[in-house]
């Protein structure tokens, strides 16, 4: 027996909607930033005694790649499917009043590829990438759905605090099951296996059990969508690209909505880049000594989890007294500040640092941001799915564009660093567009 439904600005609805975050960012930290990050790095990169880089290169389809721009270009080609998929199924979904089905539809996809990553080798390069690439699709496709019910499961006076309360309790989630995957990976004799190798693709089944038996609760919960149409009509293609073409319209003739999507659009293209390759530059730039690498790249990502949640809610408590645009210019200004600062690193310590700093404007910028979009959808307004599509696609256009150039750099000069530097400009062109939007307009 399901729970009765819940109206718009309970308590337990808001919850079970941030629960979403705990079950699924796992997916972020074990397969996109920490474990598995490390484990193609162990397959792909051929080391000296010292620990030193030798040889950098992957064959795949009868070319020699850069790992680092190998796995960039499957990540790139993931968000251009993503990036064309979801506007479609936003406005399909709205039509037909379904997206928890939809949602559900990309959390088992998503969940069952990180299973499939188990047998990922060098051997199996194909079918590693292959799942590694459905992953992704799986991921982004359920939080088009996910972020598109906060306007549906909270009011505009509690959408900051319930994004927040939504990542901090992925951060939360996910350290706890990377900490278990991190003690079998680190005393797996203790546990009776020969080598790091088996528990550390264990971790991969794990990430995708958790995600699907935690967002059950989620799922008891949030209500299935607002119908619009009959589900079993021929036209349901038309009627999803009537429906997309509908919310854009709206979205041009709202006040200051696309304005934000550019500003969003342009740093966001720098955020994500930096979030999908810090750990590649912990494993090809930093001089770890012998044996600590692995330990040293979890610790750090430890590290920028947990001080990701004081990121979320101290963004979420400035921008009370001083708006979501000013606490976001600030963010911005940040993260020059830290991409100016890993340019020069080459230290353990130095990656410490630098993972503070980038938890602790991590969490707020992604928070702050999906709460002050949701600001600028009507109150009214029902067709949440196809709002937040545009908002999914304005993000993964930009990833498409930040990874790309960051293989593209990589492969060119064989160096990271300079990928790094010129995210620079995408943060410049962020703060220049969110201080000309908010010359306009105040949230």
């Amino acid at each position: 027996m399901e729970p009765k439904a819940l109206p718009k600005g309970h308590k337990k609805l808001i919850h079970a909607w941030a629960f979403y975050d705990w079950a699924n960012s796992v997916y972020p930290l074990v397969i996109s930033s920490a474990i598995f990050p490390i484990y193609y790095g162990a397959i792909t990169l051929l080391k000296d005694d010292k620990g030193l880089v030798i040889d950098d290169s992957v064959q795949f389809l009868g070319f020699s790649f850069n790992n680092d721009a190998l796995i960039s270009y499957v990540t790139g080609l993931a968000f251009i499917v993503i990036s064309l998929m979801s506007p479609l199924l936003g406005g399909i979904s709205d039509y037909i009043g379904n997206k928890k089905n939809f949602m559900k539809f990309f959390n088992y996809l998503g969940a069952s590829a990180c299973i499939g990553l188990f047998w990922f080798s060098i051997e199996n390069l194909w079918f590693g990438l292959i799942c590694y690439f459905f992953g992704l699709i799986g991921f982004w496709g359920s939080i088009v759905f996910y972020n598109s019910y906060l306007p549906d499961i909270a009011y505009r006076d509690q959408q900051d605090k319930a994004s927040a309360k939504g990542f901090s309790l992925g951060y939360i989630g996910s350290v706890i099951l990377l900490i278990f995957c991190l003690v079998l990976i680190l005393y797996y004799e203790f546990f009776g296996f020969e080598s790091e190798s088996l528990p550390t693709r264990i971790s991969f089944i794990l990430t995708g059990i958790w995600w699907i038996a935690f967002s059950q609760y989620t799922y008891s919960y949030l209500p299935k969508g607002n119908r619009k149409g009959n589900a079993k009509t021929k036209d349901l293609l038309w009627n999803g690209f009537k429906e997309l073409k509908n919310t854009y319209q709206k979205i041009k003739s709202s006040f200051g909505f696309e304005p934000y999507l550019r500003a969003f659009f342009v740093y966001s293209m720098a955020v994500q880049t930096i979030m999908l390759i810090a750990t590649y530059f912990g494993v090809g730039e930093i001089q770890w000594p012998e044996g600590e690498a692995t330990t040293g790249l979890i610790v750090s990502i430890l590290v920028i989890q947990l001080v990701a949640i004081a990121g979320a809610n101290l963004a979420s408590k400035l921008s009370e007294k001083y708006g979501n645009i000013n606490i976001l210019i600030g963010i911005n200004f940040i993260w020059i500040g830290i991409c100016v600062f890993a340019f020069f690193i080459t230290q353990p310590i130095q990656f410490y640092i630098t993972a503070f700093f980038v938890g602790l404007v991590m969490g707020a910028i992604q928070s702050l941001s999906r709460s002050t979009y949701s600001k600028y959808i009507p109150e009214e307004e029902k067709d949440t799915a196809s709002f937040f599509s545009f908002y999914e696609v304005t993000e993964k256009v930009g990833i498409v564009i930040g990874m790309f150039l960051y293989g593209f750099i990589a492969q060119v000069t064989g160096s990271i660093r300079n990928a790094i530097l010129f995210l620079i400009l995408f943060f410049i062109g962020g703060i220049v567009l969110l201080f000309r939007l908010k010359v306009k307009t105040k949230i």
